[in-house]
């Protein structure tokens, strides 16, 4: 009896060896298929249209928006259409790639600014309301979308942070296609 588990002992390890090399040229030839796909497929840069799924969390893994059982986000790479830090994470990535991105403010929203009060007669007065939405502009620059944040007795205190200013931003993203700029 012993000598029949030590001749199969015997016989099958020269096979799980044999198994086990097929299987590393079989994945190492998927592998450079793989990248040989990658290489003709087009690649996100600049002017490229852009599709991805996502999900958006923030620090504590709370979920702030999704794309699931929705139309992939479709945008134009280069034309500041998304968020910087997210654009910049996502360069170079074929169609079918997946990554999770953790962008910081400063390449997100930007950090939290301070309100402002205005005096209450530069607001018009159906807008005296807490959470009206109102764009404003300062000089020349172009206008920016504020909030009424509080009433006061003569000013009127308005924010103009993004909801999600100030905060790190975790994106788990899949790249569905990208088709490639547009050579005028």
């Amino acid at each position: 009896m012993l000598r029949v588990r030590y001749g199969s002992i015997l016989l099958s390890t020269p096979l799980m060896l044999l198994a086990f090399a097929a299987g590393l040229v079989l994945a190492e030839s998927s592998e450079k298929t793989s990248a040989k796909d990658k290489t003709s497929a087009p690649e996100i840069q600049k002017g490229a249209t852009v599709k991805i799924e996502y999900t958006l969390t923030d620090e504590k893994g709370k979920v702030l928006d999704t794309s699931k059982g929705k139309e992939p986000l479709t945008y134009v790479d280069g034309e500041g259409q998304i968020i910087p830090g997210l654009e910049k994470a996502l360069r170079g990535l074929h169609a079918g790639d997946q990554k999770r991105v953790v962008i910081p403010p400063k390449e997100a929203y930007g950090p939290i600014r301070p309100v402002i009060e205005v005096p209450k007669e530069r607001i018009p007065p159906q807008a005296h309301r807490v959470g009206t939405s109102l764009m404003v502009r300062n000089g020349d620059s172009p206008p920016i979308p504020v909030q009424v944040k509080e009433i006061k007795e003569k000013t009127i205190v308005l924010d103009a942070n993004h909801p999600l200013a100030g905060m790190v931003l975790t994106f788990e993203v899949k790249v569905v296609g990208v088709e490639p700029a547009q050579t005028k």
